[in-house]
């Protein structure tokens, strides 16, 4: 069914009601065996049945869905402690294919149903994931529609660190695994659109390289700014004045 060579996961049966003891949904994944994918190597592909469901352990993926022209569009990329495949029910929506090594695991879709039909404890969990999956949703929409380029590079940056852990305080680096190829197609900008925003901060000194695939936010404020987010933005004339100049036309 996968068009992708996958790894054989052996199903290790347990008694129900043994998950769900302190590790919400990820102890539904706890006894299943580990598989690797290497960059660019597909965990499954739109169109596939979604017979199973995945939870990260190491490494970043992206899932993705091909239009009628051609394009990629990237709606989202996934990190450590993700659940993979919640949402789907027939079949996939879209493509999850590794950023970088990735390590996951998997469960059947009769055995995470069954699991969580037997839980009270797990049943809110999936709720509430299915909620963030929503909301995550309704930011893009509004990423995508309403904000302008500049806004959606700023944005972009400040929730994977948000998503990585990291505290923008210009001190922690912020891991970039993906390229600026994957940057574009997720912010649905051109990837020269992104290269020049992103040099532009650099120049302004609002974000630092540090190293070939990570930043620092040097001007946590002044990014927050630029991303729409900054409460006093609107009547700060200096931090105004930067904002235009720092927007980049489509």
């Amino acid at each position: 069914m996968y068009s992708e060579p996958m790894m054989a996961l052996a199903r290790q049966d347990h008694t129900p009601g043994e998950v769900g003891s302190g590790d919400g949904l990820a102890s539904v994944f706890r006894r299943q065996a580990d598989e690797r994918f290497e960059p660019g190597a597909a965990v499954f592909w739109e169109g596939d049945a979604a017979a199973h469901l995945f939870q990260i352990i190491e490494g970043v993926l992206r899932v993705y869905k091909i239009i009628g022209d051609g394009r990629r569009v990237i709606t989202g990329f996934l990190y450590p402690g993700d659940l993979v495949g919640l949402s789907q029910r027939r079949c996939y929506l879209y493509t999850a294919e590794a950023v970088t090594r990735v390590k996951l695991r998997r469960v059947s879709r009769s055995r995470f149903d069954e699991e969580v039909n037997g839980s009270p404890t797990l049943r809110p969990e999936l709720f509430a994931r299915l909620s963030d999956e929503m909301e995550a949703a309704q930011d893009q929409m509004v990423l995508l529609a309403r904000k302008s380029a500049e806004e959606r590079v700023a944005s972009f940056l400040l929730t994977i660190a948000r998503r990585a852990s990291a505290h923008p305080n210009g001190q922690s680096p912020i891991e970039l695994p993906m390229t600026r190829l994957d940057m574009a197609d997720y912010l649905g900008l051109t990837i020269e659109t992104v290269s020049r925003i992103m040099t532009r901060l650099t120049s302004r000194g609002v974000i630092s390289a540090s190293g070939r695939h990570a930043i620092v936010v040097r001007q946590p404020l002044k990014l927050e700014i630029l991303a729409g987010q900054g409460d006093d933005s609107a009547h700060d004339p200096i931090a105004v004045a930067y904002s235009r100049q720092a927007v980049w036309p489509n």
